[in-house]
């Protein structure tokens, strides 16, 4: 059985969880900067992120990335169309962080309205498919003899502003994720083996009490 102390910080996490918040990734290719990447995510409350990238090499390695939090799920794709197009197909603007003329100070951006923000690889930046793509292009001013931050840093900076008027709002106060996927994913998480067996087995999950002790199934 889970320890309780454990149990209630995963229910915890799992309930100021912001489906409606993400980031792309357009070929962010170094493992320190995904690993950053998404320590950051999970830390302002992102579940699902995605992964966009033309190498097939770089694959194992987010993989490994992803591992590095057990908390997050890392999407991939092949073509920065495909997440930009599910995520529109969801509601959510779409911001590519880059530093291109047109681009507005990030924090003139309402992050309570459902968002995607898009960060680009170490040298090349977010591609011009992406700016394509994208509804709004954001930007972190400088004010030193560098243009710009490293990719992992402009996106905590980014997404803690996110988490700054959220929090304002109230956001992370109640359950915003559907119910079927807050349990699912709350059993899951406190009992990734047994899941994981039960799956296999096509069984359903039990349910959990308060303390994270598990019901017996019905038979």
């Amino acid at each position: 059985m889970i320890d309780s102390e454990r149990f209630r910080q995963i229910r915890s996490m799992l309930r100021r969880r912001q489906p409606d918040l993400t980031v792309v990734m357009d070929n962010v290719n170094k493992p320190h900067n995904l690993s950053a990447l998404i320590r950051s995510c999970d830390a302002v409350g992102i579940h699902d992120l995605h992964a966009v990238s033309k190498q097939r090499s770089i694959h194992t390695r987010q993989h490994a990335a992803a591992g590095s939090s057990r908390w997050t799920r890392l999407h991939l794709w092949h073509e920065i169309k495909e997440p930009c197009s599910a995520l529109r197909r969801e509601g959510m603007q779409l911001l590519a962080a880059t530093n291109v003329a047109a681009a507005v100070d990030f924090r003139e951006i309402d992050y309570t309205l459902p968002t995607a923000v898009i960060l680009g690889a170490e040298w090349d930046g977010v591609s011009k498919e992406a700016i394509g793509e994208a509804d709004r292009t954001i930007m972190v001013q400088t004010h030193g003899m560098v243009e710009s931050l490293n990719v992992s840093v402009a996106a905590a900076v980014i997404l803690f502003e996110a988490e700054r008027q959220r929090s304002l709002k109230g956001m992370y106060r109640e359950l915003r994720m559907e119910e079927e996927q807050y349990r699912r994913l709350l059993f899951e998480l406190s009992y990734p083996r047994l899941a994981e067996q039960l799956t296999l087995k096509k069984l359903p999950y039990p349910a959990l009490d308060e303390d994270g002790g598990i019901f017996p199934l019905e038979m």
